[in-house]
């Protein structure tokens, strides 16, 4: 059974209408880059919870998550409503498998995610810890439209820190965006586009990928990489090419 703790909202960022920072002081438990944590809320008698993945580096106070606001939703309404100074439960000690430690050694890491799925892999970059093992880092976000890149000045700071190691593509999948591909994950995979524009080449030798993201994409994504790059899932008892998480 979980342990909860009170935290208190330091800052919120409402970066479209459905889309929100939420910047929390909470005495959690260290977690791991690539975890997450439950929120939740009192709501009418009832605790309501979800999992929202940090953002933040283990080693910042400030625990940030990103989420979106569904509008028949029970909780993100109402966390999208708190202000500064408000309170929330918070699970004290994180949970998950999506962390560096369970992903193989590769010459190339994808960091493949959609929506507010980039969270994860931003915590894991801006710690920064284990990733001598990998030659290059592609961080891949895949959204509907161009204000949905919440956080592409961070991923851009996040590229120069990496002096080249780490190369960023963004994806817009109902419009034209400069910079960006158009389409979708599993369709630039097939076609080539995402490899092309990244200069790096996806393949069972070189490769791991990591995907995080809405159920549909995550699926199609790993069903087209088991039939055309004969790569498959990961497992502990059985090294593979892919480790993914799903974002409901």
């Amino acid at each position: 059974m979980a342990n909860w703790v009170t935290g208190k909202v330091i800052q919120v960022r409402h970066w479209t209408d459905t889309l929100i920072s939420l910047v929390v002081h909470a005495p959690i438990d260290k977690f791991t880059a690539g975890q997450f944590a439950k929120l939740a809320l009192e709501i009418d008698g009832e605790r309501i919870q979800r999992a929202y993945s940090y953002v933040n580096s283990p080693q910042d106070p400030n625990l940030e998550f990103y989420l979106v606001t569904v509008p028949e939703g029970k909780l993100s309404p109402r966390l999208a409503a708190l202000t500064v100074g408000d309170e929330l439960l918070v699970t004290e000690q994180a949970s998950g498998f999506f962390v560096l430690e369970e992903v193989p050694s590769a010459n190339t890491l994808w960091m493949l995610s959609t929506g507010t799925a980039i969270g994860p892999f931003l915590s894991i970059l801006q710690l920064g810890d284990d990733l001598d093992r990998f030659e290059n880092i592609v961080l891949v976000h895949a959204v509907r439209y161009a204000r949905d890149l919440s956080y592409l000045p961070l991923m851009e700071q996040l590229a120069e820190r990496y002096q080249g190691k780490l190369r960023i593509q963004t994806i817009v999948s109902r419009e034209n965006h400069i910079g960006s591909l158009t389409g979708r994950i599993p369709a630039l995979i097939e076609s080539g586009a995402l490899e092309k524009t990244v200069g790096l080449t996806i393949s069972p030798e070189e490769s791991h990928i990591m995907l995080c993201g809405n159920p549909e994409m995550v699926r199609d994504t790993q069903q087209l990489l088991k039939t055309q790059r004969d790569m498959r899932k990961h497992l502990r008892r059985k090294p593979g090419h892919i480790t993914s998480e799903q974002y409901w």
